[in-house]
């Protein structure tokens, strides 16, 4: 190899840069080949002398930063084990480029998409940072240290004339199409939506190989799109013949046996209040008033660990799916519907055992007294939440005293809640009325009113004293019992800062200083913007700057509640980790030790991550009934509101519905435009014209995508 010059000037150092990232990008091609000058000159177009010099420079420099290292004489190989690399999990966005996100590195690390190699959405990687052009951090994938998934949802093409098809998926999923082989087509048919694994990608294969599992059918139909959404994220839609079998087996029988080891409560007024469609009904309330003038409320929850028997097959089946998935025409269930719906359900006038948390409240809604364990109720009556309104607003109905004295003390609780750091986010959620062939044909929009909030206020309260009695002691000391906590984080500083800097523009002010000013901030804003043009803007603004709740050993707190300990305890037909809670808290009723903490832990993080697949599936199935929905206003002109903003596009949301649609800058024809991030908007770069997150804008429905689940609109003057 010749020899490097011994100047290199500063013009020189800073093209030495670029090329030394030519090199790196093409060396990362396939991190683990062997490479001599000549062949990565020639990677990289460098061909001349001249050009062939300066390689050979960048080459003692990417040595010289141990980026590279030399195996033999001339030949040189990636150092997999260097400063600047780091191992996280990648994230791609629609335009195939890509942020991993580090842990303790505050900002994601920017990828592009030239650099991302064979990782997939999810993945494990190994990335080498670097500052180009004394730009942000950036970094290019070295590595695919752990696959997220091996599995995929596309459409398959098959290749005219020829012995071979791909599989075409979602962008967000995989950026590249899958390689299937004729003996891999598993039955499919051209243009069928398929369930496709990846089998095997080669380094330096442009594409991976694959085989079709699943065939799903054809792409646009109901079935088909609702099942490909589970299939995206690997959520069954039926169970295993023998785990229905297990669940049939389960004794039904309410016994006199085991109705003496519990609290006998089936002659106090108990009821449910659930939603109007609800088939599983975990909880109910009972109250009556005591002779010392105080009130007693049951919170009961079904009890499901009677039932489902750690290592059985319906304990396994339960704990893999971890949680119901709630579509919008259909729930996709965590137990089997002989469980959920029969046997746990608190069905009206049935015997049904129960796991309770009992208090005895004064009128104040102060605690005096509370009790913890297992009991077997009778619901006199099954209430939806619209018939209990109906009791809150008029004082008449069957049992109107009573769910008024229930109203009236749960007020009580949430100012408090309130008063001590709660943060009230209360925001509306769509839902869709369907016909017959499950297809949209009206929306409305799901507020929680009073009924609601009496439910939730006792659920709270028996989560939080639950959490409360196995971590405490009777004296108020940290007891170090193990349990499964849902906790939430403080948010993040820098978001909490860009809300406040941005809200302002509104004209509304935010305190900082310390957590509890900053609870009263939000809930302060939320209660300003009510009404207001920007509510829903705002609103999705202060949600993003929260951090997300996850089910965890460590009981840093419910920062989103202001409780200091907080468990999940209330619906264990649908959430496996109050299953968990309900066996952990009988261990200790019963004197038991505290159990393995890493064991509970694993658990916690499935569940966490099962959570964000479920919800990400309902995000799902709420898009393609809004875009099948809008197929019907094809060409029609709404007013909207400028809900999100990239720098490839800006997204409009139409009150009316909740539907949102995308308009891309390309699209915009009087105007190139630019992207801001601080104030989340887009400028015209001739005319200034600006295009900001709130802002109302007329657009026209031009094209509706059942199989991307996404609506294109145009701006309309």
């Amino acid at each position: 190899m010749p020899r490097k010059g011994k100047y290199i000037s500063h013009k020189n150092e800073q093209k030495l840069m670029e090329i030394g990232r030519l090199i790196l990008r093409f060396m990362n091609t396939n991190s683990s080949k062997i490479y001599n000058y000549k062949q990565i000159s020639d990677g990289i177009e460098y061909k001349n002398p001249r050009q062939r010099e300066l390689v050979i420079q960048a080459l003692h420099k990417l040595q010289g930063s141990e980026k590279i290292k030399e195996v033999e004489k001339g030949k040189f190989i990636v150092n997999l084990n260097i400063a600047g690399t780091l191992t996280g999990i990648i994230d791609f966005n629609q335009s195939g480029n890509a942020y991993v996100k580090v842990e303790g590195v505050e900002d994601d690390v920017f990828i592009h998409s030239k650099n991302v190699k064979d990782a997939l959405q999810g993945d494990k990687v190994l990335i080498i940072t670097y500052h180009f052009k004394g730009k942000k951090l950036e970094g290019s994938v070295l590595e695919v240290l752990e696959r997220n998934r091996t599995e995929f949802v596309g459409t398959f093409q098959l290749v005219a004339h020829k012995d071979f098809g791909f599989v075409v998926c979602d962008k967000k999923s995989i950026n590249t199409d899958i390689f299937i082989p004729k003996t891999k087509f598993g039955g499919a048919e051209n243009g069928d939506k398929v369930v496709v694994k990846m089998t095997e990608w080669r380094p330096g294969d442009k594409n991976p190989q694959g085989e079709i599992t699943q065939v799903l059918g054809a792409p646009g139909e109901h079935e088909t799109e609702i099942h490909s959404i589970l299939a995206e994220y690997g959520l069954p839609y039926e169970f295993p013949q023998e785990v229905e079998l297990d669940a049939d087996k389960i004794d039904r029988r309410i016994t006199d046996e085991e109705a003496a080891k519990r609290w006998d409560m089936r002659d106090i007024c108990t009821f449910t209040i659930d939603p109007k469609d609800a088939k599983d009904f975990d909880d109910a309330l009972s109250i009556r008033k005591l002779e010392n003038g105080n009130w007693e409320i049951g919170v009961h929850i079904a009890d499901v660990s009677h039932y489902v028997v750690p290592g059985t097959m319906l304990d396994d089946e339960a704990y893999k799916r971890a949680t119901s998935v709630y579509l919008v025409d259909r729930v996709v269930p965590m137990l089997p519907e002989v469980l959920s719906n029969d046997v746990c359900s608190l069905r009206p006038n049935e015997d049904k055992y129960t796991f309770s948390a009992v208090f005895q409240l004064n009128d104040k809604a102060e605690i005096q007294k509370q009790w913890f364990g297992r009991t077997v109720i009778h619901s006199d009556r099954r209430f939806t939440y619209e018939e209990a309104q109906e009791r809150i607003e008029t004082g008449q109905g069957d049992l109107a005293e009573e769910i008024n004295t229930l109203d009236r003390l749960a007020k009580i609780m949430r100012d408090e809640r309130v008063r001590n750091g709660a943060i009230t986010f209360d925001r509306s959620e769509v839902r869709f009325n369907l016909d017959e062939n499950n297809s949209p044909i009206g929306v409305y929009f799901k507020i929680s009113k009073d009924s609601n909030h009496l439910i939730e206020e006792f659920m709270l309260l028996a989560n939080k004293k639950v959490s409360e009695f196995v971590s405490l002691t009777s004296k108020g000391t940290v007891s170090n019992n193990t349990f499964i906590y849902r906790v939430h984080d403080d948010p993040n500083p820098a978001k909490l800062e860009a809300l406040r800097d941005f809200v302002s523009t509104f004209g509304y002010k935010m305190n900082l200083d310390n957590t509890k000013k900053v609870a009263e901030s939000l809930n302060k804003l939320l209660f300003d913007v009510k009404g207001k043009g920007e509510e829903n803007m705002i609103e999705t603004l202060a949600m993003r700057s929260m951090s997300k709740a996850v089910y965890s050993t460590e009981p840093i707190g419910h920062y989103g509640l202001g409780f200091e300990y907080y468990s999940h305890f209330t619906s264990p037909i649908r959430r496996y980790p109050d299953l968990l809670a309900h066996r952990l808290l009988q261990h200790y009723l019963d004197g038991g030790k505290s159990p393995s903490k890493q064991e509970l832990e694993d658990k916690a993080k499935h569940c966490s991550a099962m959570e964000r697949l479920a919800a990400d599936a309902e995000r799902d199935s709420i898009k393609f009934m809004q875009v099948k929905f809008m197929e019907k206003h094809l060409g029609e002109t709404f007013t909207g509101v400028i809900s999100g903003v990239a720098e490839f596009g800006f997204w409009v949301e139409i009150p009316e519905n909740g539907a949102e649609g995308l308009i891309k800058l390309r699209d915009l024809v009087d105007d190139s435009y630019s992207y801001d991030q601080k104030t989340h908007a887009v400028y015209g770069n001739r005319t200034g014209k600006k295009h900001q997150l709130g802002d109302e804008v007329q657009i026209k429905v031009v094209k509706a995508n059942l199989i991307q689940k996404q609506l294109d609109f145009k701006i309309v003057d």
